[in-house]
């Protein structure tokens, strides 16, 4: 194996430095809570901005190391919660949807070299996988500890009241992130 070879898939310092930064904006933003009916955390911006900022590589892996420092029990998810119980809770489904997401837009990058509509419609669907898994999880889980609830019940709690908000956070996050990318410079 070439040197050129193995750099390639080894990440740079800066890299490293940058995922683990956007790993704790993570953290920083699930504790932000906006009040509404359904109050709703900054999450989901994070992840967002994590993405478009760092690429598919980078962001995936900030999302992968916010979810491990929760699992372990650091106090990262909304509510300064943490631990295995939270991701093995109701909507645990959500935060590991996350990586569905991450994963998602990292597929649409390497397959679009970097095109911003795809990259659009690479976190619009990535989102949807993660609203999918999520509920599937929370109507399991939800069934396991009170009783089943059909899937309309809980896409009327865990989805319907988050989808403009997503998507205004999407918005926001692409504005952003056009702005800070060409500083990071990776």
């Amino acid at each position: 194996m070439s040197e050129k070879t193995i750099s390639k898939n080894i990440f740079t310092t800066r890299q490293l430095v940058f995922t683990a930064l956007m790993s704790v904006i993570i953290a920083v933003c699930s504790w932000i809570s906006i009040p509404s009916e359904v109050p709703f955390t900054l999450q989901t911006f994070a992840v967002f901005c994590a993405l478009s900022i760092l690429g598919g590589k980078c962001g995936t892996f900030a999302v992968l190391v916010y979810i491990i420092l929760g699992a372990v029990g650091i106090p990262v998810f909304a509510g300064f919660s943490g631990g295995l119980g939270i991701l093995l809770g109701p909507t645990g489904g959500y935060i590991i949807g996350f990586l569905i997401l991450a994963g998602v837009y990292w597929l649409g990058e390497k397959l679009s070299k970097s095109n911003f509509i795809i990259s659009i419609i690479s976190m619009l669907i990535g989102l949807l996988l993660c609203y999918a898994f999520g509920t599937a999880w929370f109507m399991y889980v939800y069934a396991n500890k009170t009783e089943a609830i059909d899937l309309a019940t809980a896409l009327k709690w865990c989805v319907l009241p988050f989808i403009i908000p997503d998507l205004i956070k999407l918005a926001i996050a692409l504005l952003i992130s056009s702005r800070v990318k060409k500083y990071a410079d990776l």
